[in-house]
């Protein structure tokens, strides 16, 4: 049974709980800053997450994060497929495949949509090529650059909710 006293303190601290959840949001752009790392996983119909999770490179462009990835990646076929919801966790953990500690870091449901805008492409790989000079850009940019214009790779645009 619940004292009354618990109860009452409960339903005097609940809205300072309920304030938290825009810092929380909030906090998701601050990190998407930081990190080098999200974890994507698509959402099935039912709700579930999918299986297939990945570890990926991005860009935070106006509170929307992107990605560049082959088009017969999961997270680009769901898509296709009409499963346009995902789960996105910011932070750097490593490979999802040896920890799942990436699954308490902050996430946030949000909705994904091909990129298909030319000048959305620039702007976001001069994002990444800034974010990750260090990182194998060298490398890794031109592959995105040529694979976005011969259609070896897409662009994934993920917005928060509405």
């Amino acid at each position: 049974m619940i004292a009354r006293r618990a109860l009452l303190a409960g339903a005097a601290l609940a809205p300072a709980f309920l304030s938290l959840r825009p810092a929380r949001a909030g906090a998701i752009w601050d990190l998407a800053d930081q990190s080098k790392l999200i974890y994507i996983s698509p959402q099935k119909s039912d709700g579930d997450l999918s299986r297939c999770k990945a570890e990926i490179w991005f860009a935070h462009l106006n509170r929307h994060l992107y990605v560049v990835t082959p088009p017969d990646a999961w997270r680009a076929q769901a898509i296709g497929k009409g499963l346009d919801r995902a789960v996105v966790w910011v932070g750097d953990h490593g490979m999802w495949t040896q920890s799942d500690a990436f699954m308490q870091a902050p996430n946030m449901t949000m909705t994904a949509s091909l990129a298909t805008d030319p000048s959305t492409h620039e702007a976001v790989l001069a994002t990444m090529a800034e974010k990750y000079a260090d990182d194998g850009w060298g490398r890794w940019g031109p592959r995105f650059r040529e694979g976005l214009k011969d259609g070896g790779r897409v662009m994934i645009r993920y917005a928060p909710p509405s």
